[in-house]
């Protein structure tokens, strides 16, 4: 009798026609040696390929330390810092921090152009975020006119929101001088009372007295003299001692507000005028109070000159500054507007309100400048002196949506992703090997290599795993498992019909190529629509699918035919496939 037939899976390999299983003739032009050198060649190659793939993969999962410049959140100062970066960045839901998304500011009329707006936002709020040292944010334009914003393991939302929120549109300009505002209180009180509104002024001679510590006589007289005809607006004024300046109580401080902004009371203030508040409060006194400056329309000069700003303590007041350097030509211009205003106040605004109280303009002043922001923390001026460095932005941001996700919930995501990822992994491992057995086997050894190829290329692209990438994750060991069953079950096809192992083996991943491939471009051309018109989460899972299906094609059909191969290689003599 001849040697007994090969088998797969319980199927007899069909015989010859003498009867014997089949077998190549020794010597002459059937010697199986240069075949099998051939073979060996073949194989040496790609395992060459495999172990470079692994190096390259193993190489980029490696955490690194890269230098960064970011503000020092302590001393307001630029410092480098060493960054100990994980290879993978892991996205909000499985580290924690906040989400914003932020669109441009309407409320007080129509933005022209909101599309450019945001475009310009988008750099000056990418400029913010790279020096306040967040690892790998997300600043990204989503739409026409919405600008998305996502600060991963971010421990201080609160100081996050108002660095890429502020505006940080600075100006110089000279108080009101000539006392315009003041002589247009008459007229502005007249066209409130025509308009029916009435004098809620408690401009009585304890306030007075109350707001300037001294001598209540004079006070006393004004204030009879202004009983007699009340002014709606100018009840609620006190006049400050710097040119320009009046206080408001401030409690009274909105209906004075609401009171500048009727369009028959900014119709009346001087043209070439405009009014600012303060940025905080003041005490006076028993009382606090709100000051209101009337500051020339026309800046003298505004922050888009400005090149650099740092913070630091006064050594005489110990109070917060903020010091700044001008550009060349700002500095010039700044000289020369100062020389023409020597002995004027000059109130530094930002985003609209007067920091401090305008100083003097005592000498002509060059390149370098301060702020100076009082009791202020230290941590506040520099996150100025950071959004000045930075630039102002367009137009003011609203903030539309935000969400605040806990480091804590982050891991818990993390586990259970985990514990349901090993649990999958391992049901996968006991079916294909308790079905396929040595063959299964040689599928999850390749599996293993799947796993490390998904994750270098997300590694190497810089791609941030989230939550709903980590499912996108497990379904493509599913559709590596997936294309491995199709292999396995055509093999076996072709040892039924008679084949050699190796020439089934061959013909086998041959054939299944097809469908494979089939199947996992269209799946990629729906993932790439799904990255296309989704947004962070989607594109999350879209973009781990892509990648896992691409790993799983090279582990399926090129590691494990190789697997195969170097299996087949070795036991020349085998005759029963384990499949």
């Amino acid at each position: 009798m001849g040697p007994p037939p090969a088998r797969c899976a319980g199927v007899p390999v069909p015989r010859s026609a003498g009867g014997a299983a089949r077998a190549r003739p020794p010597g002459g032009a059937g010697d199986p040696q240069p075949i099998e050198r051939l073979m060996d060649k073949r194989i040496r190659n790609r395992l060459w390929i495999i172990v470079g793939l692994v190096g390259l993969s193993v190489g980029s999962l490696v955490p690194r330390n890269t230098k960064q410049r970011v503000i020092d959140r302590e001393t307001g100062r630029m410092k480098d810092t060493t960054v100990r970066r994980l290879p993978i960045n892991l996205g909000l839901d499985l580290q924690g921090g906040i989400h914003l998304a932020l669109e441009v500011d309407q409320s007080k009329g129509p933005v022209p152009d909101c599309a450019d707006a945001i475009q310009r936002a988008e750099k000056v709020v990418r400029t913010r975020i790279d020096e306040f040292g967040t690892t790998e944010p997300v600043v990204q334009i989503q739409g026409r006119c919405r600008l998305i914003v996502e600060l991963a393991g971010e421990k201080d939302p609160a100081r996050a929101k108002s660095i890429v929120q502020r505006t940080a549109f600075l100006e110089f300009r000279i108080t009101d001088m000539k006392g315009l505002f003041k002589d247009a209180l008459p007229q502005i009180d007249a066209g409130l009372r025509k308009a029916g509104v009435k004098a809620r002024g408690a401009n009585a001679p304890s306030a007075v007295a109350q707001l300037f510590g001294g001598d209540t006589t004079k006070a006393a007289r004004d204030s009879a003299a202004e009983a007699n005809t009340p002014g709606v607006l100018s009840s609620l004024l006190f006049q400050g001692q710097l040119p320009g300046e009046f206080l408001v109580p401030e409690e009274q401080w909105p209906l004075v507000d609401s009171l500048m902004n009727r369009p028959d009371v900014t119709s009346l203030i001087p043209r070439g005028m405009e009014l600012r508040w303060g940025a905080q409060s003041e005490s006076r006194g028993a009382r606090a109070y709100r000051a209101l400056y009337a500051v020339e329309a026309r800046p003298i000069i505004t922050g888009e000159e400005l090149v650099k700003a740092s913070a630091r303590r006064d050594p005489v007041t110990n109070g917060s500054v903020v010091t700044f350097q001008l550009s060349h030509r700002g500095a010039r211009k700044f000289s020369d507007e100062t020389a023409r205003h020597i002995g004027d106040y000059m109130a530094i605004i930002l985003d609209g309100r007067v920091q401090g109280q305008p100083p003097v303009i005592r000498s002509q002043i060059g390149a370098n400048g301060q702020i100076e922001l009082g009791s202020k923390p230290l941590q506040e001026a520099s996150d100025l002196a950071l959004v000045l460095r930075a630039g102002a932005l367009p137009a003011p941001l609203t903030i539309v949506d935000e969400r605040a996700i806990s480091a804590t919930l982050g891991a818990d995501s993390i586990h259970d992703a985990v514990i349901a990822g090993v649990v999958g992994v391992v049901l996968v491992i006991v079916i294909m090997v308790g079905y396929y057995r040595m063959s299964g086997a040689l599928a999850v050894a390749a599996l293993t290599l799947y796993c490390l190829f998904t994750l270098a290329g997300l590694a190497m692209f810089g791609f941030t795993l989230t939550l709903p990438g980590l499912a996108g994750f497990v379904l493509s060991i599913g559709i590596a498992v997936d294309a491995n069953v199709l292999i396995f079950e055509r093999i076996r096809e072709e040892l039924v019909h008679g084949k050699s192992l190796r020439l089934a083996v061959d013909d086998g991943f041959l054939h299944a190529m097809n469908a494979i491939v089939d199947s996992n471009v269209s799946t990629i051309l729906t993932a790439l629509i799904l990255y296309a018109v989704g947004t962070g989460p989607v594109q999350g899972f879209a973009i781990t699918l892509i990648i896992g299906i691409v790993a799983s094609m090279i582990s399926a059909i090129f590691v494990v035919k190789t697997l195969f191969l170097m299996w087949l290689n070795r036991r020349p003599d085998m005759v029963t496939l384990s499949i």
